[in-house]
C-alpha cells in the first residue's frame, strides 16, 4: 500500500496530483502528514507547492469546463472523510480520458462528486439567505456568527461584499473557528483567541452591541410578525425550507 501524507489543503491535494504523475505512481491511499501510516506501508509526504498545484490546476482547464473545475474545489470544502480521495480519482480520471468525464455519472467519482457538489452549494445558498448581522458599538461593525455543515466561506465571500460593500463586517465561522473580516477594501481572514460572544446563541455580548442593535432586532421581529398570515402557516413545509439549526441566529425566531 502506498500512502501520500499531504497538508489536507487543496493546494496540497493538487500537489499530491502533480508527484503521482511525476513520480508515475499513484496512492492508495491519502493520509494527513500529521497521520501515522501502517506499519511496513510505503509513503511519500508530499510538499506542498504553488507552483506544482498551478500546473495541475492549469491542466485540468483543458480536460474539463470551469464550472467543473470550480466544483471540485467547492467539493474539497465539504471536508468529507474519504472526499479528497475522490478527488484525486476525479482528477487522475480527467487527465487521463481522451474526452470530459463530467457528465459520465455511470463513474461513481463522478457522480458522487456531483453529489456533493450539490449539498456544498445548497448550504452555501442557505448562508447567503440566513446571515444576519448584529451591529457593534466599535466602528459600527457587523458581525455574523455561523455554524454551516460545511467550509462555505469561501463560496460566499463575494456575494457579502458585492452586497455590503459600503459597510465593514465579520462573518466568522463558530465550528471551524475563523472569520472573514471586510474593511470597506480587502479582505481578511481573522481567528478570535477570546470570542465576545455567547457560546449558545452566538449573540454579541450585550456591551459590545451598538446601542441601536436591540431596537432594531425589535422592530424586525414586529415587521416579520406583521407579514405573517395565520391562516397560510404551514409549519412542516416551514421547517423544511428554513431548519431549526438556523433558527438561533435569527432574531424573528426569537
Amino acid at each position: 500500500m502506498l500512502y501520500f501524507l499531504y497538508d489536507k489543503t487543496f493546494e496540497g491535494l493538487l500537489s499530491a496530483v502533480f508527484d503521482a504523475y511525476s513520480r508515475k505512481e499513484f496512492p492508495d491511499k491519502l493520509m494527513s502528514e500529521d497521520d501515522t501510516p501502517p506499519l511496513f506501508s510505503e509513503t511519500h509526504r508530499v510538499i506542498t507547492d504553488e507552483t506544482k498545484s498551478k500546473r495541475v490546476w492549469t491542466g485540468l482547464s483543458k480536460k474539463i469546463t470551469e464550472e467543473a473545475r470550480y466544483m471540485l474545489s467547492a467539493v474539497f470544502l465539504s471536508e468529507q472523510p474519504g472526499m479528497d480521495e475522490i478527488l484525486f480519482r476525479y482528477m487522475k480520471k480527467a487527465f487521463d480520458a481522451e474526452r470530459s468525464i463530467e457528465t459520465n455519472f455511470a463513474d461513481p467519482d463522478v457522480l458522487e462528486t456531483s453529489k456533493m457538489y450539490r449539498k456544498v452549494s445548497r448550504e452555501a445558498e442557505r448562508m447567503r439567505m440566513f446571515i444576519r448581522f448584529q451591529k457593534a458599538a466599535e466602528d459600527n461593525l457587523f458581525f455574523a456568527p455561523i455554524e454551516p455543515r460545511y467550509n462555505v466561506i469561501p463560496l460566499i465571500i463575494s456575494h457579502f461584499k458585492d452586497r455590503f460593500a459600503d459597510q465593514k463586517w465579520i462573518i466568522y465561522d463558530r465550528k471551524r473557528k475563523y472569520g472573514i473580516y471586510y474593511d470597506l477594501h480587502t479582505i481578511t481572514e481573522i481567528r478570535f483567541e477570546n470570542p465576545n460572544f455567547n457560546a449558545l446563541t452566538g449573540q454579541l455580548d450585550t456591551g459590545l452591541m451598538h446601542e441601536d442593535e436591540l431596537m432594531f432586532q425589535t422592530y424586525w421581529k414586529g415587521y416579520f410578525k406583521a407579514l405573517c398570515i395565520k391562516e397560510r402557516l404551514n409549519p412542516s413545509l416551514h421547517v423544511k425550507l428554513l431548519p431549526k439549526r438556523f433558527w438561533k441566529y435569527l432574531p424573528e425566531k426569537k
